[in-house]
């Protein structure tokens, strides 16, 4: 990756994900178990992880984006837990039904072969286990929907693969999910071209 993905886009992506921090830390304190976090990032969920969590490993396709979550893990409580790897989700490196919780934040926009990474997560949980969302997603009103379709040719390059329109809950029943603990809805600090979310708990 260039100088703008591995030196600049992680400070804007922390940046710009800052007003959905109180989420984050709802969402994670449920996670418990052996945990797979998909596309860490620069690892801005740890802090989040509660002691529920007993083993944390995650993915991360970026070399440049693995280093700063390396970095995190050893500077979160109990940073033996974590176990990173450099993958992406399409392939999963783990056995059939070895986690008890996947969390997917803000990560399935830009994985570039979706359907495959929905597939791979259940096949890597457990029966009855957990993945826990929070994505932004295709809008369900015209006019933002429409928006989200002509920016993203511009946005996508900007924010180094990410996409504005998927529906990524159709992607999980799809998968075999079952997606009745999840909702949508309008983050009222983001825009609604990028705020649109869904979130909560499907079950394997």
């Amino acid at each position: 990756m260039g100088w703008y993905e591995d030196r600049v886009f992680p400070h804007l992506l922390d940046w710009a994900t800052r007003p959905l921090n109180r989420q984050r830390r709802e969402l994670l304190a449920s996670a418990h178990g052996t945990v797979l976090e998909l596309g860490v990032g620069t690892g801005a969920n740890f802090p989040f992880y509660s002691e529920q969590a007993e083993a944390i490993h995650g993915i991360e396709p970026c070399g440049a984006l693995l280093e700063h979550a390396r970095e995190s893990a050893y500077d979160s409580p109990n940073p033996a837990r974590f176990d990173l790897r450099q993958a992406g989700a399409e392939a999963l490196p783990y056995d059939d039904d070895t986690f008890d919780c996947v969390v997917a934040c803000l990560v399935f926009c830009t994985i570039p072969e979706p359907d495959m990474a929905a597939r791979e997560v259940r096949r890597v949980l457990k029966p009855g286990g957990e993945l826990l969302v929070l994505e932004h997603v295709q809008h369900e009103r015209p006019w933002p929907e429409r928006l989200q379709r002509w920016l993203e040719p511009v946005w996508k390059p900007l924010a180094c693969g990410c996409h504005l329109h998927r529906d990524t809950g159709a992607l999980f029943r799809q998968a075999g999910f079952d997606t009745s603990g999840l909702e949508t809805w309008q983050h009222p600090d983001l825009p609604a071209f990028a705020g649109f979310l869904l979130s909560g708990r499907a079950l394997a």
